[in-house]
């Protein structure tokens, strides 16, 4: 990592964007700031320090000293975000956490920090870049096979392009991958957002994966609809936090 000295610092702060439920723990029953452990074990695998982001007006502040950041899974974001009116399907909808995580990517790209979208996080990119979703995709693709358990993972194949900046870090040199990747989501990308490109798909077409159309060029943004956390490749927050040590920050 490089700081806006120019000095070596230490690991990357990777910031993850968190939510708030109602959670009981011991003898407490309140509402909580929530993150899964995974996502902070996995960039601290990765040599990452995971510094969690709870929605509440003004978090995008942070990120001037961060040097990465998470967009995680969670709830539906808000259909009137990309023009839309909710199904019946769509729930679990936070407008503090939508205004927080779009203000959060926001802040990410004008600073030009390295961003890893996953399950909801690609979809707060796509809508974000002026994309749309599916509210249900089983109505889409005609099965369950994204979201197959109530409160757990099922698994499905992805494919990945070659030749993306997903393929080179996934391993695809040359030709097309294939992997198993831990799922569980009922909404998924329709049109896709300004300046992205797909570059993994389900089985059935649904589009697993994003980057922007000139990766090549650009501050690293992945987008997975799968859950990398989940499984036991480490291979995403490692690249993640790759970036996030190799980034010159944005003058301010």
């Amino acid at each position: 990592m490089v700081t806006a000295n120019g000095e070596v610092g230490g690991a990357p702060l990777i910031g993850i964007s968190a939510y708030c439920e109602r959670a009981r723990w011991r003898a407490w029953d309140m509402e909580a700031v929530l993150l899964p452990r995974r996502y902070a074990d996995r960039v601290a695998a990765a040599g990452g320090v995971p510094v969690l982001l709870p929605p509440v007006p003004g978090i995008e502040d942070a990120l001037g000293r961060l040097d990465g950041l998470v967009l995680s899974g969670g709830g539906d974001i808000d259909p009137a975000r990309y023009g839309a009116e909710a199904a019946p399907q769509t729930s679990t909808i936070s407008e503090n956490r939508d205004a927080a995580e779009l203000a959060l990517f926001e802040a990410a790209t004008a600073q030009h920090l390295p961003v890893l979208g996953i399950c909801r996080g690609m979809q707060v990119i796509n809508v974000a870049r002026g994309g749309t979703l599916h509210q249900h995709l089983p109505d889409v693709v005609g099965h369950d096979g994204h979201s197959p358990v109530v409160g757990a993972f099922g698994s499905h194949v992805v494919r990945v392009a070659p030749g993306s900046r997903i393929g080179e870090i996934l391993g695809a040199d040359g030709a097309d991958v294939e992997l198993t990747t831990p799922t569980h989501h009922h909404q998924a990308v329709d049109k896709l957002g300004s300046g992205l490109n797909a570059t993994a798909w389900a089985e059935d077409g649904t589009i697993e994966a994003f980057e922007p159309e000139d990766a090549g060029t650009r501050p690293f943004l992945v987008a997975v609809q799968w859950h990398p956390e989940a499984g036991d490749d480490p291979r995403l927050f490692r690249a993640l936090v790759a970036a996030a040590r190799d980034r010159v920050p944005v003058p301010a």
